[in-house]
């Protein structure tokens, strides 16, 4: 259903709004260089500084470029359990093919509350559901026994993990089983993830080396072919300091960067972010040099 390189999508500005022209050509780009799917309106694309009207139409446009070609899974996630069922009631019903939910960051719900606030969603809808466990910005770290009690229910298929916790992939996959989906939100880990029994991953990097993010996860994921594990560990060794430069500074400033110096996107981000500064901008510059990106 889910697999590969899918891109949690940046969302370019022009003087402070939402570049429509430039989003398209961005989803384009991805489209021509074998990404698996698009990501619109996650904590990438900055939804915590988008509109209910941008983050409406960065969905639909996604959804346009997107039909019969790759998966849209619109990002749709909120602190309000009555917002994210707005979002994702729009996006089920735009044409989106799954959603990605966030657990719900400040509130500090309880494994209880993660549990009511997945199944509100899961009844208002008639698409996937990708959980988004991501303590490190959430604070809430949802369990195994958790997730597992979701998966019973009619809408719920995956996590995207971004505990960064390798072991965390070995505790669901045997208490969850192969069906359910796991996806990694850590760049860093994906080759290992994977061997774990992980399908891809939901990637920042993906933004600015599509190409070798695709190519990669094609490889990993050809599990029975030596030579294809070979390649997708040279792609990886080539990665590793871009998945590093990108996450110096709080995302996606970084990657905003990178997809500028690229000629893909501007750089310029909402505020309370901030573009990134010079020695950044020296370790990202010096990380696409070194993946023959630039």
């Amino acid at each position: 259903m889910f697999k590969g390189s899918i891109a949690a999508l940046i969302t370019p500005f022009k003087n402070d709004k939402l570049d429509e022209e430039n989003y398209i050509n961005l989803i384009h780009y991805h489209l021509n260089n074998g990404t698996h799917g698009l990501v619109p309106g996650g904590t990438t694309g900055e939804s915590p500084t988008l509109s209910h009207e941008e983050h409406h139409k960065i969905i639909n446009l996604s959804v346009k470029e997107c039909k019969d070609k790759i998966p849209v899974i619109a990002g749709t996630g909120s602190n309000s359990t009555s917002e994210a069922v707005e979002l994702s009631k729009f996006a089920d019903k735009a044409g989106a093919d799954g959603l990605l939910i966030v657990t719900p960051y400040y509130n500090k719900p309880t494994q209880e509350g993660l549990y009511q606030h997945y199944k509100k969603i899961n009844d208002n809808v008639g698409i996937p559901i990708i959980i988004y466990n991501i303590p490190s910005r959430s604070v809430i770290d949802m369990s195994v026994d958790t997730m597992a009690r979701l998966f019973e229910l009619k809408n719920i298929v995956g996590v995207k993990d971004a505990t960064g916790d390798l072991n965390r992939a070995d505790q669901q996959r045997k208490i969850l089983g192969e069906e359910f989906i796991m996806l990694t939100g850590e760049d860093g880990n994906t080759l290992e993830f994977n061997k774990r029994g992980g399908r891809g991953c939901i990637s920042v990097t993906a933004n600015v080396a599509a190409k070798l993010c695709a190519e990669m996860q094609n490889a990993s994921l050809a599990r029975e072919d030596i030579k294809l594990q070979e390649r997708a560990d040279e792609i990886n060794k080539l990665l590793t300091p871009l998945n590093k430069s990108l996450f110096i500074e709080s995302n996606p400033s970084p990657v905003k960067y990178a997809a500028s110096l690229l000629k893909l996107s501007p750089e310029d981000v909402r505020l309370p972010l901030v573009k990134v500064t010079n020695p950044t901008k020296s370790a990202v510059l010096q990380a696409l040099k070194y993946a023959h990106l630039i």
